[in-house]
């Protein structure tokens, strides 16, 4: 099992949209594996591999939902996620923008499709919380943060945080 460390914001990867996993083999499986442990050691409720500098498509996630139920499980290779519902503004970090946190605008629905590691469809479907999870690891697998999304004073306020943060 590798000990990857978690990349902060400056580091090119978290810029870079991933690449689409091809091989279904043994190293997929460690990976996810290395994500999770990743995840968990940061006290996280998702994690994209180019968060670990590893720029393939895949996320991991163990994330509640509003009403407090859990869900665990990866994805591999997610096509665009389709998001409804209503737009929701709540506060959103990230472990690879430590400390901070900003009222992001999310929507209140959204389902994700993609396989597994073993290369099986699976469709993602998750609300509140959780849909806020899928849409940001997935964001993550395109090159974005979620302080792409922010507007205005807001952008310029998590702008000036993030360039005067100890970890860049």
């Amino acid at each position: 099992m590798a000990n990857y460390p978690i990349v902060t914001l400056g580091n090119p990867v978290l810029r870079s949209p991933c690449d689409p996993v091809t091989d279904f083999g043994p190293a997929l499986s460690g990976l996810v594996d290395d994500l999770f442990a990743a995840m968990y050691r940061a006290n996280g409720v998702g994690l994209a591999a180019n968060q670990v500098g590893v720029g393939l498509r895949v996320f991991v996630y163990d994330c509640p939902d509003d009403d407090g139920v859990r869900h665990v499980g990866h994805v591999v290779n997610p096509g665009p996620v389709e998001t409804g519902g209503e737009l929701i503004e709540a506060d959103e970090g990230c472990l690879s923008l430590p400390d901070l946190a900003f009222s992001t605008p999310r929507w209140s629905l959204a389902v994700v499709d993609g396989v597994d590691r073993d290369g099986r469809r699976v469709r993602v479907e998750g609300t509140g919380y959780f849909a806020r999870c899928l849409q940001h690891e997935t964001d993550h697998l395109n090159g974005r943060v979620y302080v792409d999304l922010l507007a205005g004073r807001l952008r310029r306020e998590a702008l000036r945080a993030v360039r005067e943060a100890t970890w860049t």
